[in-house]
């Protein structure tokens, strides 16, 4: 296991730099700065990417603000659901997904500044300092949650791009968060390829997600590993309730009930 994540890990942002976020260069620090609480007191919705999102209407989120990532696109083709905020955390998915990423329009982008180079639609765009080191071995921080309350100087990942947003919406002022399509369960497909450290390649549909096509024939994922995404669900919510504010999960279905469950179409009945 060691070995497999060493080179995951020098595919990623060396250590030296990861563990100064003050040292790395080409993220929008100033423009950052200009967001902090500007949505304060607001509720907002994280949309995951699991199956139950099909058991729900999205055309109720057109007065909501809502975070959306990755693959959400294909929502935005099928049904015309479009979010307030996008990102990207995962290079594999910016790499399979370039052209998509670059086309797609909403009120705010949110990327890593390591993906800068790839990006060449920049309206609306945001480039933030990632610290990879939870991903990391050699780093003090290795599969450790941390959560950043100054996403003008570094947003930590923590397993899932979920926690790059809860990080957002906290920067960003929102008081409730509404988490929906988070199953918080996956399977990985006998049929799957392993390739160099915990990278798999799908061979056939994919089965994890609310599109086949969203981790499908011939995209690379990461090995998601449910009891990180556990920790770091429990320090997020610790962080929010420390300061009044609350996650609720809206999903339809799924595992996960760390957060106390709110029904989605009733939470926006009448909207």
């Amino acid at each position: 296991m060691a070995n497999i994540l060493r080179t995951i890990a020098k595919q990623l942002i060396p250590l030296s730099i990861l563990e100064q976020p003050g040292k790395r260069k080409g993220f929008d620090r100033e423009e950052l700065k200009k967001l902090k609480d500007k949505f304060k007191g607001k509720r907002c919705f994280i949309v995951g990417n699991g199956p139950s999102l099909n058991q729900l209407d999205l055309s109720l989120l057109k007065n909501e603000y809502s975070f959306a990532v990755n693959g959400i696109f294909y929502k935005t083709r099928e049904m015309g659901y479009k979010p307030s905020f996008y990102v990207v955390e995962d290079r594999h998915v910016m790499a399979d997904n370039i052209d998509e990423i670059n086309k797609y329009e909403c009120d705010y982008k949110f990327f890593p500044s390591a993906y800068k180079k790839q990006v060449t639609n920049f309206k609306n765009v945001y480039f933030f300092n990632m610290d990879v080191g939870f991903y990391v071995d050699r780093s003090k921080h290795f599969e450790k949650s941390r959560f950043s309350k100054d996403c003008s100087e570094v947003i930590y990942c923590g397993q899932s791009v979920t926690f790059i947003n809860l990080q957002l919406a906290y920067y960003l002022g929102f008081s409730e968060i509404y988490l929906i399509g988070m199953d918080f369960n996956y399977v990985i497909p006998d049929s799957v390829k392993m390739i160099k450290g915990a990278v798999i390649e799908s061979t056939e549909d994919d089965v994890n997600h609310f599109h086949p096509d969203y981790f499908g024939k011939g995209k690379k994922w990461h090995d998601p590993k449910l009891h990180n995404v556990l920790q770091s669900y429990k320090l997020h919510k610790k962080v929010f309730e420390e300061d009044g504010r609350k996650i609720f999960n809206a999903t339809a279905g799924g595992k996960l009930e760390e957060f106390e469950r709110v029904d989605f179409h009733q939470l926006l009945k009448g909207k």
